[in-house]
């Protein structure tokens, strides 16, 4: 085996100073750090890591961090009504919210086993048809959609059922558009499908 030659390990030596000098990467680190401790009073509802215990809660694993934060944003100046959400992010720091969004947006949403196949696949074409343009063919969405993929189905159609009737703080003329024809089916499909997506 060839030893390496001086300037080959100083080469080295300079790459290793240079990546552990690197304030990005211990930035990072020591944000998802503090983002996994603030985030512990979120498991109650949201699950260990952002994965939903509860049908009706939101998965937040996965979900874009700039989505996040821009939700816990709304939550903090009122345009996102809910008593309980908005005294717990108000009492965050903006650094907390932060670290929050992108701890849980680096973790992976434990996805559960969903039942009827027929009403997964019936979801997809619909969405394939009505959806897809602004959440992606994954559905993962963007920094202002949000990902839907192995979401909690009984949160989505809550959602969905509130977009469609025009109920709710959460008014967005798209969706509204979107969703006005869906009938209830519809709309559990939807729910089947994405819930399935991994």
């Amino acid at each position: 085996m060839k030893k390496p030659t001086l300037a080959a390990l100083a080469g080295l030596l300079l790459t290793a100073s240079a990546q552990a000098a690197d304030p990005k990467t211990s930035l990072d680190e020591t944000a998802l750090r503090n983002g996994q401790k603030s985030a512990q009073f979120c498991r109650h509802c949201h699950g260990v890591g952002g994965s939903s215990v509860r049908d009706d809660t939101p998965n937040l694993a996965g979900q874009n961090e700039a989505y996040l934060l821009v939700q816990m944003e709304k939550f903090v100046t009122g345009k996102r009504k809910n008593e309980f959400m908005e005294g717990l992010i108000k009492a965050l720091t903006p650094e907390e919210r932060k670290n929050i969004a992108l701890y849980f947006s680096r973790q992976a949403v434990v996805v559960k086993p969903t039942a009827g196949s027929a009403q997964a696949a019936a979801g997809k074409k619909l969405y394939e048809s009505v959806c897809i343009n602004c959440h992606g063919a994954n559905a993962y969405g963007t920094e202002k959609v949000p990902r839907l993929a192995s979401q909690q189905p009984g949160y989505l159609r809550d959602s969905i059922t509130r977009y469609r009737n025009g109920s709710g703080e959460r008014i967005d003329p798209l969706m509204a558009a979107y969703t006005r024809n869906l009938e209830d089916a519809d709309i559990a499909n939807l729910a089947a499908y994405l819930a399935s997506m991994r």
